[in-house]
């Protein structure tokens, strides 16, 4: 997590995030210019931020979106004041509505992004100053300073590049909040395919079965949005362990970028959890992210309890081996 502190100044009408990272300024200005470096990266987990206006130069604007799960969008805009690369930019960032028109009941605020030289790498200085306590308390109920600090979170992938970041290390669980989890793992495989063995039955049925010993004995998937799924497990001959299954429903469906599912246990009365995929592709290797809300704490630790991980790693080398094939 390279953000090292995010803190507000009522007084200055102020709140500064800073963040220390194991790369140059060059490098670090790089992924604050490039639309398609920044959106992996600017919106945080479940927001995913997709930049369709990006004009840095003075008086440039840019125009981006964040996406929830249940594909609701919020739109924000950019105007470049101030450019001095590669060392620091300014901008106005206000809300907006989906064509691009600032909202003129929520509060304008002014961003300095500074990258200064550290010994280790490189450090990130965000200030947004805000033209009144009531602007600056509205953003901060709204939930800006998690938000933010999630985001930047997702920096170090970004910059250090997929295969370096994750190759060798396998399915990652990451505990975010009470409620949210992160799991990660690099497949050795182009997104297409990826996309097709996480929404195809002939291809799902020969890696998603979770540690040795259980086979799947159905594979139902409507992957379009609104369409429904069901899935079922049993342990082969003399294996223990009883006969389970999973069904729910599509609510967001990007192919081949991002599918967004609810995940209820069959026959029983738990909770559904809110499964969140985003696939990115780099060099030839597909990182898959997976963020799973739990509807409370004790429902995502007895659910890590399990094995979960260790099962998940076991069907994705078995994912790696049939896109090999394929």
């Amino acid at each position: 997590m390279p953000v090292t502190d995010v803190t507000t100044d009522p007084e200055a009408l102020t709140m500064t995030l800073t963040a220390e990272v194991a790369a140059s300024v060059d490098r670090l200005w790089g992924a604050f210019t490039d639309p398609r470096q920044l959106e992996r990266f600017w919106g945080p987990p479940g927001y995913p931020a997709t930049f369709t206006e990006f004009d840095l130069s003075v008086g440039g604007r840019a125009h981006y979106r964040m996406t929830s799960p249940q594909g609701e969008q919020y739109h924000g805009v950019w105007e470049f004041l101030e450019i001095d690369g590669p060392r620091s930019f300014t901008a106005l960032d206000s809300f907006a509505d989906a064509d691009g028109r600032v909202l003129a009941d929520m509060p304008t605020s002014r961003m300095v992004f500074s990258f200064e030289p550290t010994e280790t790498g490189a450090r990130l200085r965000n200030t947004t100053y805000f033209d009144s306590a009531e602007a600056l308390e509205k953003v901060v109920a709204m939930g800006m300073v998690e938000g933010s600090t999630l985001a930047m979170g997702q920096l170090d992938r970004v910059l250090e590049g997929l295969r370096a970041y994750a190759a060798g290390k396998g399915t990652q669980t990451e505990i975010l909040d009470d409620t949210h989890v992160r799991i990660t793992r690099l497949i050795d495989g182009p997104r297409e395919l990826v996309w097709r063995a996480h929404t195809e039955p002939e291809l799902m049925t020969q890696w998603l079965l979770g540690p040795d010993g259980w086979r799947m004995t159905v594979c139902e998937i409507d992957p379009s949005a609104g369409g429904k799924y069901r899935y079922a497990w049993e342990p082969v001959e003399g294996e223990p362990g009883e006969p389970f299954g999973f069904d729910g429903q599509t609510l967001l469906s990007e192919p081949p970028v991002r599918a967004v599912t609810t995940e209820h246990m069959t026959g029983t009365d738990f909770p559904s959890t809110l499964n969140d995929m985003n696939l990115y592709e780099e060099d030839g290797a597909t990182l898959i992210t997976l963020l799973i809300e739990y509807p409370d704490s004790q429902t995502r630790d007895m659910v890590l309890a399990t094995g979960m991980t260790e099962g998940m790693e076991t069907s994705y080398q078995r994912l790696e081996s049939v896109l090999a094939s394929v």
